[in-house]
């Protein structure tokens, strides 16, 4: 019994690879709604997961490697299927690159999270996460911006640099969760996919509106960092605490 809890943050995990898996499978036959669905909930059991690992005592460097990767085709290359799939294909070469530079910088982001030694309360450049279930579901929008093409791939390459940059995004994941979910989460995350399978590009769409002011949230803590660090006064400040 100990070593079937020991092993539900892993199956989680693979539950989540699984999703990735199939929504590619889905994009490629054109249900890109469905694909996009699929990505979201993948950003469920990525979020359980290291949860449950922390409640069962079954942290292990095995889990973080599955995890990784795991990620990188649920959120790297699933999304960017889905918007080559949408849009991209017809752009040539640079749709090509754009799609490939998405999967690659998310790929950087983890790397870079992996060897991360320090904790803190913040991610340090958007996570892989909320840049796959922002770009999944951008793509969406596209008979929205057809007039407009240049919009989706360019909102994708912005992601992009997102995910390598030094922007800060809080930590969700520090958010005290209760032991109760476990069991709850899959059962609600089944229900949930029954209902959204009705409405499921508007619910897509609607999604990704928190997701993108997430996204926004970093850039503009960013930008508030940097005029600090700027202003003559705000250095000044630092320099007489540093002497107290």
């Amino acid at each position: 019994m100990n070593l079937l809890l020991k092993a539900i943050p892993s199956m989680l995990t693979v539950g989540n690879l699984t999703l990735g898996l199939v929504a590619i499978l889905e994009a490629a036959s054109g249900r890109h709604s469905l694909a996009a669905l699929l990505v979201l909930i993948g950003m469920v059991l990525d979020g359980l997961d290291g949860r449950a690992a922390r409640l069962l005592h079954a942290e292990s460097h095995f889990g973080k490697e599955l995890d990784s990767l795991s990620d990188i085709v649920t959120f790297g290359v699933a999304p960017a299927f889905i918007m080559y799939e949408v849009v991209l294909q017809y752009e040539g070469f640079v749709g090509m690159a754009v799609a490939v530079l998405f999967p690659l910088s998310g790929a950087l982001r983890l790397a870079r999270f992996n060897v991360q030694h320090k904790k803190t309360n913040y991610f340090v450049g958007l996570p892989i996460t909320a840049a796959g279930g922002i770009l999944a579901t951008m793509a969406l929008y596209n008979n929205l911006l057809r007039p407009s093409q240049f919009i989706l791939p360019t909102g994708m390459v912005l992601l992009s640099v997102l995910m390598v940059s030094k922007a800060r995004y809080p930590n969700f994941k520090k958010v005290a969760f209760p032991r109760s979910a476990i069991v709850v989460v899959p059962i609600l995350t089944v229900a949930v996919y029954l209902l959204f399978r009705l409405h499921v590009s508007l619910v897509n769409r609607i999604i990704f509106v928190p997701l993108a002011l997430y996204a926004v949230f970093g850039v503009g803590r960013l930008l508030r960092r940097r005029r600090r660090i700027q202003d003559p006064e705000h250095n000044q400040d630092v320099y007489n605490s540093e002497l107290k």
